[in-house]
Parts: structure tokens; C-alpha cells; sequence
């Protein structure tokens, strides 16, 4: 990955430490990048709110991912239902952050990212997991944080729309 400008950088880390701080993977990307699409922390942090634990702890796409997702629809999203070119637009640049996550980390889906660090991924329940050492040692899921809030810094960097 290319070196970053310090603001972008700064911005990844911000990532991070949302997420060390208790907040989901989700919101803690969005979050980090609010404030250039002129939303407030607690907005942010609202909007990426469902999508902890693969969306409502379902296991399914990743809220890291979920984030990517969601910044790309404040930079380049369409605002007309008949802009067909806009949303294939959108789209793409989505497909294109996605694989490169997914290049990255080998999927999109929460529970494959957990399987993969030998986290069984429980869905039997709503309720969070508690946030302590044992958590944050066997989870991987700060890097996923670090990985989609540094694609998507990139995306930035090169000036995209």
C-alpha cells in the first residue's frame, strides 16, 4: 500500500482507536471521515450503529466493509433516481474498494474474517460481546478497521469522484 498523506493517516489511526474505544467496525470508518462530508461524530457514529457484528451481529458483511460502503455513497453517491450513469458509477468504485479488501483479507463476510483467526462466529444472540483483552487479543477485527479506512484514505488521495 502507497504511503498516505499525514491527514489521511491520521485519519486511518482515528479508525483504530474508535474501534478500541468500544465502537463497532462500521462506525468506527465512517466516523473517521465524517467531518469531510459535513457530518457530526455522533451522526456518524449513529449511521454505522446497525452494522456492527456483519449488520446486527448477523455474521454477514463485514462493518468494516459496511463503512467503505457508506463513505463512498457521501463522496460519489447519486441523488437522482434517473442517474443511471451515477449509480454505475457508485457501484463501481464500490466493487473496486471491495476487491480490494477482499484481495486483501480473502472475503467480505464477518464470519469468514473471524473463522479465519479461529473465532467462532455466534449469532444466537443480540447482545455484544464484552470489550476486553481476551477480545481485542483474538480478534481481528482492528486490522479489518485499519485495512478498510486505509483503502478508502487511498481512494481519496488519488483524487477520485
Amino acid at each position: 500500500m502507497k504511503e498516505l498523506s499525514p491527514e489521511l493517516e491520521a485519519r486511518v489511526h482515528k479508525s483504530v482507536e474508535y474501534f478500541m474505544q468500544g465502537f463497532g467496525c462500521c462506525q468506527s470508518v465512517i466516523a473517521a471521515f465524517a467531518d469531510l462530508y459535513g457530518m457530526d461524530e455522533k451522526t456518524a457514529l449513529r449511521v454505522g450503529a446497525g452494522f456492527g457484528g456483519g449488520v446486527g451481529r448477523l455474521r454477514m458483511i463485514c462493518g468494516a466493509v459496511s463503512g467503505i460502503v457508506t463513505l463512498v455513497g457521501l463522496q460519489c453517491g447519486s441523488t437522482d433516481g434517473e442517474d443511471h450513469e451515477g449509480k454505475a458509477h457508485c457501484y463501481k468504485v464500490v466493487q473496486d474498494l471491495l476487491n480490494q479488501f477482499k484481495e486483501k483479507n480473502g472475503s467480505v463476510i464477518c464470519a469468514d474474517l473471524l473463522a479465519q483467526s479461529n473465532c467462532t462466529p455466534n449469532t444466537s444472540t443480540h447482545v455484544p460481546d464484552t470489550r476486553d483483552t481476551h477480545y481485542y487479543s483474538t480478534r481481528p477485527c482492528a486490522r479489518k478497521v485499519e485495512d478498510a479506512a486505509r483503502i478508502f484514505a487511498e481512494y481519496i488521495e488519488n483524487g477520485e469522484r
